[in-house]
This record gives C-alpha cells, structure tokens and sequence, in this order.
C-alpha cells in the first residue's frame, strides 16, 4: 500500500554542488567549472554531481570532491538548499549547496591538469549559471560566520604559516583590512598557535617565524568552556 503511495508521487533529481575555496598569494580563489555538455555548455559553473540511491548528502559531496581533487578529509559545511521550479531549465532539479576549504599550494598541484576547471580570484569570478551565484553568496556569508566563531580557517593555510598569512587570510575572506597589533593580540590571547623554530625566509632577509595551529588544545580549551571569537 506505501509502495502504491510513493509510486503515484512526483519524481526529482536530487543535485549536490561544492563551492570549493582556496587561498593562495593572499587573495581567496574559488574553484570553477566550464561546462561541457547541455544546458549551458560552455558556461561557467560550480562542481557537482546527482545524490546517488545508497548515499546520504555528506557522503555525495565527499565523492564529488575525492573526483575532483583526490583528497579525503577536507573540511565542508552544508550551506543551503535551492528548489526553485525552474532553476535548471533541462530538469526538475533541487540542489544541496555545501562549501569546502582546500590548502591551494600543497593539494591542487595536478588538478587543473586533468580536468577543465580553473581557479578564480573570488572579486574576478565569472558569471555562473542557473542560481550558481546565489549559491556563492551564501556560502560566503556562512563562512564568514564560521571563521569569526571557529578556527576553521586554518584548512586554507599550510601546516606552517606566518601570521601575515593568517591575517591576510583573515582578511581576504571578510574583505576588510584588520589592524596588525590588535589581530596578533587576539590570536596571542587565544593560546592556540605553536611558535616553531623556523622562519620563512621568503618576504625578507629577517625573515618570520612560522607557527602551528594547535588542535589538540583547542578541543581541551573547548571541554573548558572556551569561546573563540575574532
């Protein structure tokens, strides 16, 4: 009798697509498509693929990203959902939108190589279709939330970084300039960055040292009770 129900009731594609961010030479990048069949080909498009009868949503995005970088563990968030009626002209489709973080230098050396997608400074992005754009904005403004209330912006950096990386990150993705002497203060007062024995010598003949999140002390700090906050 159930089965009878669910046969007489209307049948949807389910879409998973991935808002993929990098951070590379201080600006925040975003990883697109160019679409190679129909509709819109040859347009420019988010990464994404159809939830698969034996997956949950997480599960799908995992694997759409595991294709495209070759990477497991990568952090993501589930955004948003988009259900429109017509906002895939070719079929009835709802999409899940989520964002994920991806450290450019050190994972997405061969990407490009092997498929037709292409790192955008974020300010530079083309126009995407469908409701690609809204996806984009929102998932910005999520992660904006995210980084101001969890050290989740760590996934975009090296293991080791300087603390002109971290603030430039910082900055890049809230798009605004935050003062040198207060910024490091805060992170100071946190207690959550190892200070390492080594410098990048790359920016200066000084050089500057280089410095470690630390994830064990943040999960101790949060058993305490500790609120992070920029």
């Amino acid at each position: 009798m159930v089965l009878n129900t669910y046969c007489k009731e209307d049948k949807v594609l389910l879409a998973v697509d991935c808002i993929i961010f990098g951070f590379y030479q201080e600006e925040l990048k975003i990883l697109v498509v160019k679409r190679d069949f129909e509709p819109a080909m040859g347009e420019w498009s988010l990464i994404g693929g159809f939830l698969k009868q034996k997956e949950n949503l997480n599960d799908a995005a995992s694997r759409i990203l595991k294709r495209l970088t070759g990477l497991n563990n990568i952090y993501m968030e589930q955004v948003h959902s988009y259900s429109k009626v017509d906002r895939d002209p070719k079929e009835r489709t709802i999409s899940v939108s989520y964002f994920a973080l991806i450290d450019i230098a050190h994972h997405c050396k061969d990407i490009l190589k092997e498929n037709p997608i292409k790192w955008f400074n974020l300010k530079d992005m083309p126009s995407l279709i469908f409701d690609h754009n809204k996806m984009v904005k929102d998932a910005i403004t999520l992660l904006r939330n995210r980084i101001t209330n969890k050290p989740v912006g760590f996934e975009l950096l090296p293991e080791k970084f300087t603390m002109r990386q971290l603030q430039k990150m910082y900055e890049a993705i809230l798009d605004t300039e935050l003062d040198k002497r207060n910024f490091i203060n805060k992170f100071n007062s946190f207690d959550l960055l190892r200070k390492l024995n080594e410098k990048d010598m790359s920016s200066s003949k000084k050089g500057a040292f280089l410095f470690k999140f630390d994830e064990d002390k943040y999960q101790k700090k949060l058993e305490e009770g500790f609120c992070f906050k920029i």
